[in-house]
């Protein structure tokens, strides 16, 4: 059986030539080495110990189930099983819907991932940034910073219901362009139409993406790339003039500033300083009048230019040019998007917006900054310092849904006003104090580490205000006592601190965060986005498969046929078993046993399959 890096390697090489025909693909899907490859890097998520609507979970995985998964797929009876609907709440009070599969459709659509990732990637545009190696959030955040100045006009892109309205047919048609190899296709057209359980009853699936399947981010990536390659050729046909024309006023200010200065230059043996003094005070004046208008006239209707990022199925245009020309770029786009991928742009949600206001992507507030500041640039040029820059912001709206996600914050009416008030988290008070204060360190630090690359990122003091005395009243609650009595109690030096013993018997300090929250620039290089690589496949000496080619127990030391005992959490086990104490001395959330081991492990576990 090939390696895994090479078959993928292989297939990468194509991947940038649009008129390459891939073909036998499904038979990849016989090499046991691709799924040993997917389950070392799926089997870490805590998902995969929620059972799908077959009642399987990972737990229980050996090197039998994956033979027995790829004969299936040998004699194309491989049938998917339908994914378990489930439901969680979104912020607007609502729910959304989530599929949960079985693992061993995970782990089937994770090859079939890798394998199309391979395909694709080195094909798909540079503006489309969701669910792909090396681009995330923030590098879609960071191209706008980059390539949307001067902007004048904001188009937010909103396509209803993407996900539940791909078509299947136009999604196959799509993949069969770069795909010869029908039992592939049909592969995947068995996950498309797999369907869903909810409340014991099956529901057929016409249209969309499997929910909550490992495959649909790429399958939704290979569609809209068609979106991307049309708006691409669009800005090529749009797109006109070199440069602006001048500003007659700036010019006048300047030509008089320039034969002023050149007129002082030559005179520099004139020996009356007043007049020299008069001159010099002259051309400062001019230069204030000339940078109070731009260099360039910014009317010039000569001048067109579209800018465009795309993450999943949010998008963002910018365009330079006339709110005439952003309407009928609207309508363009719309008009493609149901004819060709039978998709519809929502008229209400798709918000044509002047580039000064503020329009909304990624949880951003995006805005063109236009200011007569001036600074030096690197050169000792003289710029302005914000003239027409994209700026990325952060709105208290959105701090202030965040805390009340955390229910650590509700509002209060002082004085007519509304207020911000810290509150106790009550369902926080029988953790332990590591616990709680690991509790809020995290959510601070995800916080942070998304709106980093804010430009108002110290904004987020106020966020770490009600933080940290929601997590002071918290510790008060806990421990029937007053803030301030808390406070002289876990302060050391300015510091909120909580002691804890380690397995060592070591006192050690856990530190509530104080670190700040200072703008991150480059943040950009940050990953988002939870990506596994195409041509790297982790592993080793320790990896699980190889564990469980040794067919040596680790509780026992039998050779009897190995399976993978997987547990959700290690923190949720007591050690009170050996198999527990096991885990817990190898930080690991997996044990290698064999079939009389994993049975007392897990007595009630082969009921619930049988």
């Amino acid at each position: 059986m090939r390696n895994p890096e090479n078959v993928l390697n292989s297939l990468s090489k194509h991947s940038k030539d649009s008129s390459y025909k891939f073909e036998r693909l499904y038979r990849v899907l016989f090499n046991e080495e691709m799924f040993y490859a997917a389950y070392q890097r799926i089997y870490s998520k805590a998902g995969n110990m929620t059972a799908g609507a077959d009642g399987q979970t990972i737990d229980g995985m050996s090197i039998d189930r994956i033979k027995q998964l790829v004969d299936s797929l040998k004699n194309e009876t491989y049938q998917p099983a339908p994914s378990k609907r489930a439901y969680i709440p979104k912020k607007n009070g609502k729910k959304r819907p989530l599929g949960i599969p079985s693992f061993n459709d995970k782990l089937v659509q994770e090859v079939v991932r890798m394998i199309l990732e391979a395909i694709y990637e080195g094909s798909f545009e540079h503006t489309s940034h969701g669910f792909r190696p090396g681009r995330s959030c923030h590098t879609a955040l960071i191209s706008i910073q980059k390539s949307f100045s001067a902007v004048k006009w904001f188009i937010e892109g909103d396509i209803k219901g993407f996900y539940d309205n791909i078509d299947h047919d136009v999604l196959i048609s799509i993949l069969r362009e770069r795909i010869a190899d029908e039992r592939f296709l049909r592969l995947i057209r068995k996950f498309l139409n797999a369907g869903y359980v909810e409340d014991w009853v099956f529901h057929r699936t016409y249209s969309g993406t499997p929910q909550g399947g490992i495959v649909s981010p790429i399958l939704a990536n290979i569609y809209l790339d068609k979106l991307d390659k049309y708006i691409r050729e669009y800005i090529n046909q749009f797109n006109k003039g070199e440069i602006r024309k001048g500003n007659a006023q700036y010019k006048l200010y300047e030509q008089r500033r320039y034969r002023l200065a050149k007129k002082l230059k030559n005179e520099k043996n004139e020996k009356d300083e007043k007049v020299r003094e008069q001159m010099t005070a002259e051309i400062k004046r001019l230069r204030e009048e000339r940078n109070k208008f731009p260099a360039r006239n910014e009317m010039d209707s000569s001048i067109k230019r579209i800018k465009y990022v795309r993450y999943a199925d949010d998008f963002l245009i910018g365009i330079i040019g006339s709110l005439e020309d952003c309407k009928t770029v609207k309508e363009d786009i719309k008009n493609y998007l149901k004819e060709a991928l039978k998709l519809e742009l929502s008229d209400e949600k798709t918000l044509i917006t002047n580039a000064q206001k503020p329009a909304k992507f990624l949880g951003f507030d995006i805005f063109i900054r236009r200011s007569n500041d001036l600074r030096k640039d690197k050169n000792g040029r003289t710029v302005r310092a914000f003239g027409h820059v994209p700026v990325l912001y952060l709105n208290f709206e959105t701090m202030r849904k965040k805390l009340f996600d955390y229910k650590a914050a509700r509002i209060a009416v002082v004085n007519g006003k509304e207020v911000w008030k810290s509150i106790v988290r009550t369902y926080m008070i029988d953790l332990d104090d590591l616990e709680i204060v690991s509790q809020f360190n995290a959510e601070i630090r995800g916080f942070y580490n998304y709106y980093s690359i804010a430009n108002n990122s110290p904004a987020i003091n106020s966020f770490y205000h009600i933080m940290s005395y929601s997590m002071y009243k918290t510790f008060a609650r806990k421990y029937k006592s007053s803030v301030k009595k808390i406070l002289t109690k876990y302060k050391k030096g300015g510091t909120f601190k909580v002691a804890y013993e380690n397995k060592k018997g070591k006192m050690l300090y856990q530190s509530f965060y104080h670190e700040g929250f200072k703008r991150k620039k480059n943040a950009g290089a940050t990953s988002c986005d939870t990506i596994p690589r195409t041509v790297t496949i982790t592993g080793g000496r320790n990896s699980l498969m190889e564990r469980l080619k040794l067919q040596v127990c680790e509780l026992c030391g039998a050779t009897d046929k190995l399976e993978m005992h997987h547990v959700r959490k290690l923190k949720d086990l007591t050690g009170k078993s050996d198999w527990e104490k096991r885990m817990i001395a190898r930080r690991r959330k997996t044990l290698a046993v064999c079939s009389k081991c994993h049975a007392k492990i897990d007595p009630d576990r082969r009921i619930r399959l049988n």
